[in-house]
């Protein structure tokens, strides 16, 4: 069965009557609308007639209206577009400081070339005051950019005032109206705006395609060169097509304007009186009555939101707007209200759509109340864990972090462990003095103890399988120090009071399962309860104290091999999405709980120089540390790394963790990647769990070591570059 859909703010559906009216354009009619003939002119007259809806929608002359490809383009155009044609007449812009990133990231790319753009601030609403406005206005504005209704809290913005005080000083005034046009009156004239953005696919036309209002005289810089289409303001054949279906949504939008209002109002309004009823402490977002009619924003206290929204298997939402789903920051536009921390962590925006029942809000509110209820600390709603189905149960839906994806980011964490002051003792070989994931105390001459802590969120569904790949990765940091493993002891958070007693009983036996692999035995542990389940090991083991093997010490003229191939933060994520099919799923599984053993018990038979395991940090985070370590310069050779198979496609289509992200950013600034795009870069970076062993040992002895491991099986093993000379630590990526 479907989840019911409350995330209409995110798209639309394409109305019946859309569909309809564009099937003939894509079965019967193609002809170039720029064609005399008989074929162009059919195209023509459609492209015409749908500027003709779109116009009386927001009522304006057909002729003030553009096609674009989407909400996106049309802000562009609109900002770009004044910027470079008022140049000359001053270089100030206005906004407000909860603009869609179509707006935002346009401000700041056009800060980039000479112009000066100011922020406006919002109330505890979401709301700018006109006043504000007027105030930031000088002489050099030009142009005053603020949006109609907000994507996330719904606040209506007062444009028609803000608009009194643009023609007063003759500044050309644009509103982004992507979500408002076919939720309230969208009226140019009355707005008294010179430019409005249209995206289609917001109000049940196709994704794709979009307009922009330009009012009759303003001048614009063309964002698209080309031949002369539409007025000679946009270049490119136009798209009849999804052209045909923006403007049947916009008659449509136009006939049942005060039908739909009171219909999304009706189901956002229960909704809310049910969720609030149930959970008194729940706090509504936006303004209360100058909100958009369908939208309704909502804090959770003390709960994080992408917890909520995952764990949510018959209810489809957006934690914040649709944009920022893969992220857990605090959206610029709570910010920008000072919500508090604890609520705005824990906000999840619902937006209704035309199709949405009352029997839907009511099914919709019985699952959120019962599961953020789960998510509240000290509030009173019926557990679900008797009702759970442990046979059914995806781990990835109890948390909002992926492995070792989820750790803290590596530059945050450099800045603490820098701070704090290091103890002395002998008899510590390895402390916190390199970047080790473990530390190794000598116990007498000839041996030392060698130990690690490792624990993570779930990166799997399975319990056993998470199990089984939390303690392959806890028992990695042992083997990369050359160090045999003795024992390990479980270290567990769990929510008893959402999950059953099976679920951490099938996490267990998968880690010990793989401990007896390894040869151990896993003696106790400590637990909590805790709202996600976490799981990971300390592990304990053993090794000469003149055999230790750190992540510092490589060599000017070492190669290194990467022992297993990188990917798995992306793939893990795809997983979670149900974006790969199931025998991709199990290799990665696989992958994930294999142990490093092989490779650790090879590489010691040569001269290793440094190793390393690549974790939550990425290839690069981790060779980072090496080479700074080890003072030496690294080259790495793009096309010499082994990937997971789809790594690359799922990249490019933007299935990645954020602690890639922050892999990425913490590496730039040390690391020159020449031409490699930024996706291929990112691919670098991607956080791992359990992922191979990183060897840096003399160039003879890496051959020999290569082609030991992969006669030992594992086939992806591959020398991937080398230092070079003795220097900061910089690395060169080349393809």
């Amino acid at each position: 069965m479907q989840p019911i859909y409350l995330d209409h703010n995110a798209t639309t559906p394409i109305a019946t009557e859309v569909a309809a009216a564009m099937r003939p354009y894509l079965e019967q009619y193609f002809g170039n609308p720029s064609s005399t003939h008989s074929f162009g002119t059919s195209t023509k007259k459609a492209v015409e007639k749908a500027r003709g809806q779109v116009a009386a929608l927001i009522n304006c002359d057909p002729s003030e209206v553009v096609f674009t490809s989407g909400g996106t383009e049309s802000n562009n155009y609109a900002l770009k577009g004044v910027a470079h044609a008022s140049g000359k007449q001053g270089n100030h812009i206005i906004t407000s400081s909860i603009e869609h990133p179509a707006v935002f990231e346009v401000c700041r790319y056009l800060e980039k070339h000479g112009f000066e753009v100011t922020y406006l601030p919002v109330d505890e609403f979401g709301l700018v005051d006109p006043h504000d406005v007027n105030k930031s206005i000088r002489p050099e504005t030009i142009l005053i950019s603020v949006m109609h209704a907000n994507n996330e809290v719904g606040t209506i913005q007062p444009i028609s005032e803000i608009s009194a005080f643009a023609r007063k000083h003759n500044i050309i005034f644009h509103t982004d109206a992507a979500q408002s046009l076919g939720k309230i009156e969208t009226d140019v004239q009355a707005l008294g705006v010179d430019l409005l953005s249209i995206a289609g696919h917001k109000l049940y036309a196709p994704k794709g395609i979009g307009a922009l209002y330009i009012r009759s005289g303003v001048q614009l810089e063309k964002l698209i060169h080309g031949a002369d289409h539409e007025q000679n303001m946009r270049a490119g054949t136009e798209n009849v097509l999804e052209i045909v279906g923006l403007g049947m949504a916009c008659e449509l939008a136009g006939k049942e304007l005060e039908k739909n209002k009171i219909h999304y109002t009706k189901t956002r309004d229960y909704l809310y009186q049910l969720i609030t009823e149930a959970l008194p402490s729940v706090k509504l977002n936006g303004h209360p009555e100058q909100r958009l009619p369908n939208t309704l924003s909502l804090s959770f206290p003390n709960v994080e939101a992408n917890t909520l929204v995952s764990r949510l298997e018959g209810v489809a939402i957006s934690a914040g707007a649709a944009c920022h789903s893969e992220s857990i920051d605090v959206s610029a536009v709570l910010e920008a209200m000072k919500l508090p921390i604890e609520y705005a962590m824990g906000t999840v925006r619902f937006s209704t759509g035309r199709n949405n029942t009352m029997g839907e809000m009511k099914q919709a509110a019985e699952e959120i109340i019962a599961t953020a209820g789960i998510l509240m600390p000290d509030t009173a709603v019926t557990k679900l864990k008797e009702k759970v189905d442990s046979k059914n149960i995806r781990l990835t839906q109890y948390t909002h972090g992926l492995g070792c994806a989820c750790k803290i980011e590596p530059l945050q964490l450099e800045r603490i462990l820098a701070s704090l002051p290091m103890f002395s003792d002998k008899n510590v070989l390895v402390g916190t003095e390199t970047s080790d994931d473990a530390t190794v105390y000598r116990i007498s001459d000839d041996f030392a103890l060698v130990q690690s802590l490792d624990f993570f969120t779930p990166i799997v569904d399975d319990p056993y399988d998470f199990g089984a790949i939390a303690a392959a990765n806890a028992l990695s940091d042992i083997y990369a120090m050359g160090a045999t493993p003795l024992f390990a002891m479980n270290i567990v958070g769990f929510p008893e009071n959402t999950l059953p007693m099976s679920v951490l009983e099938q996490i267990l036996k998968g880690a010990h399962d793989k401990a007896a692999e390894a040869g151990i035995s896993v003696q106790g542990g400590h637990t909590i309860e805790d709202p996600e389940p976490k799981y990971g090991m300390v592990v304990s083991g053993g090794v000469h104290p003149a055999k230790v093997i750190r992540n510092v010490g490589a060599l000017p003229g070492d190669q290194f091999i990467l022992t297993k191939p990188l990917g798995t933060g992306i793939l893990s994520t795809a997983m979670k999405r149900g974006l790969i099919d199931q025998p991709l799923q199990q290799e990665v599984i696989s992958l994930m709980s294999s142990l490093n053993r092989i490779a650790a018990e090879t590489m010691i038979k040569f001269d290793v120089h440094a190793c390393t395991d690549i974790t939550g940090f990425g290839l690069m985070g981790h060779l980072s540390e090496m080479s700074r370590g080890s003072k030496c310069n690294a080259e790495l050779i793009f096309n010499q790394v082994t990937f997971i198979r789809e790594a690359r496609s799922l990249a490019t289509a933007g299935v990645i963790p954020g602690g890639t992200f922050n892999n990425h950013a913490y590496t730039k600034n040390h690391t020159e990647y020449g031409a490699l795009s930024r996706t291929l870069q990112l691919m670098l970076c991607d956080a791992q769990t359990s992922g191979g062993l990183l060897i840096a040992l003399p160039g003879k002895e890496a051959e020999k070591c290569l082609i030991e491991l992969k006669t030992a099986g594992l086939a992806d093993a591959a020398i991937i570059g080398h230092f070079e000379r003795e220097g900061s630590g910089k690395i060169t990526v080349h393809s």
